[in-house]
C-alpha cells in the first residue's frame, strides 16, 4: 500500500503525534524528556519551526507546530532520528525507538476555535491519562508547554510561540492577571472534560472547518505529485545555500576560495558548524558544498576541540589525506 502524502505549504500548522515502537516507553526519566526538548529546540533553530504546544507522555508525544517554510518532512526526519540516536546511545540499546510513521494533522489556525481545541486537548493529556490527581493543577505537570504559558515572557523557551493561543483565549496582554485567567479557563474546561468529543483529534488528516478542508483539497489537486516528491527538500537546500552565500560575502570569498583553501581551514569549519546548527542538511552535503573532503573527515573536524582546530591550517599538509 502506498504511503499517505504529507501536505506541506508555508505557514501550515500541524498536530503531530508519535508513539514508541510497540507502544513502548520513549522517555524513561526526566533526562530523556529534557533531551527531547533540547532536540526539539535544535530542530526549531534548523527549520524555523514555531512550537505552539507540546506534551510528553511516557510512550508518546504531541506537538502543535507551525512551519513558516514548507519543511515538516525534513524537520521531523531530523528530529526523530536525532532523538532516537541520543536515546539509544544513552541507554546502550539498538533498533527502532519509535513505531511507524508519525501522524500529522493539518490544523485550521484562522481563529475560529479549531486551533484552541487542539492545544487544549494536548495540554489536558496529563489529566486525561491520570498522571495528575484531581487536586493537582495542570501547571504541575512539567513536561507540557502549559506551565510555560503561565510564566512571564522572558522565562519561556525561545522556540515556544504563545501569542496565537493567547489570542484565541481573548487574552489582551501577557500580564500576570491575564495568565491567571488563562489558567482558570483551562481548569474549568478540565472539569467538563468528560463531555468533550475528541474523536476528530485522534483520527483524520485535518482539523478545521469545511471551507478550510476544501481549500486544502484544492491545494492537493493543484500541487501535483511533485509537491511531495524529491522537490520537497528544495526549501531546505535553498536555506542552506543562503547561509553559505552570507558566510562567503562576510569573508569576501567566492566559491573558488572554498576549493583553494585547506579542507580543515578553521573558517570553513566555522561555516560547517553553522550549517549543521541551523539546517537539516547532512554532513555529506556540507562536506561536498564546502570542499572539505569526505563526510567522516568533516565529522572528525566538527568534533575536535576548538583549540585544536586552530592548528589545522599548519598540520593538515602533514596529516594523511582523508
Amino acid at each position: 500500500m502506498a504511503r499517505k502524502l504529507r501536505l506541506q505549504y508555508p505557514g501550515a500548522i500541524y498536530h503531530v503525534m508519535n508513539r514508541g515502537n510497540r507502544k513502548e516507553i520513549i522517555f524513561r526519566d526526566d533526562l530523556d524528556r529534557q533531551r527531547f526538548l533540547e532536540t526539539l529546540g535544535n530542530a526549531c533553530l534548523k527549520t524555523g519551526w514555531q512550537v505552539h504546544a507540546y506534551c510528553l507522555m511516557p510512550n508518546h508525544f504531541h506537538l502543535v507546530l507551525e512551519t513558516p517554510q514548507a519543511n515538516l518532512v525534513e524537520g521531523m526526519k531530523w528530529l526523530l532520528t536525532t532523538y532516537a540516536i541520543r536515546f539509544n546511545l544513552r541507554h546502550h540499546q539498538t533498533g527502532h525507538l519509535l513505531g511507524g510513521r508519525y501522524k500529522s494533522q493539518v490544523v485550521d489556525g484562522s481563529g475560529n476555535g479549531y486551533f484552541k481545541t487542539v492545544c487544549d486537548y494536548i495540554h489536558l493529556n496529563p489529566a486525561r491519562a491520570r498522571l495528575l490527581t484531581p487536586k493537582n493543577p495542570l501547571s504541575q505537570y512539567p513536561w507540557s508547554s502549559w506551565p510555560a504559558y503561565l510564566l512571564p515572557a522572558g522565562h519561556r523557551p525561545a522556540w515556544l510561540r504563545v501569542d496565537r493561543l493567547l489570542g484565541e483565549y481573548r487574552v489582551q496582554n501577557d500580564s500576570a492577571a491575564s495568565r491567571q485567567l488563562l489558567e482558570t479557563s483551562l481548569e474549568e474546561r478540565r472539569a467538563a472534560e468528560q463531555y468533550e468529543d475528541y474523536t476528530a483529534l485522534r483520527s483524520g488528516w485535518c482539523v478545521g472547518s469545511t471551507t478550510f478542508k476544501e481549500s486544502l483539497a484544492t491545494l492537493l489537486k493543484t500541487a501535483g505529485p511533485q509537491h511531495f516528491g524529491p522537490e520537497r527538500g528544495i526549501n531546505q537546500a535553498a536555506h542552506a545555500e543562503g547561509i553559505v552565500a552570507d558566510e562567503l560575502q562576510r569573508r569576501g570569498w567566492t566559491d573558488d576560495d572554498l576549493a583553494k583553501r585547506l579542507k580543515g581551514d578553521p573558517e570553513k569549519i566555522a561555516i560547517a558548524q553553522r550549517l549543521r546548527r541551523e539546517t537539516v542538511m547532512t554532513v555529506a552535503w556540507v562536506a561536498q558544498r564546502l570542499r572539505m573532503g569526505r563526510p567522516n573527515y568533516l565529522n572528525f573536524l566538527l568534533h575536535r576541540k576548538p583549540e585544536n582546530n586552530l592548528s589545522l591550517r599548519q598540520t593538515e599538509k602533514e596529516a594523511p589525506k582523508p
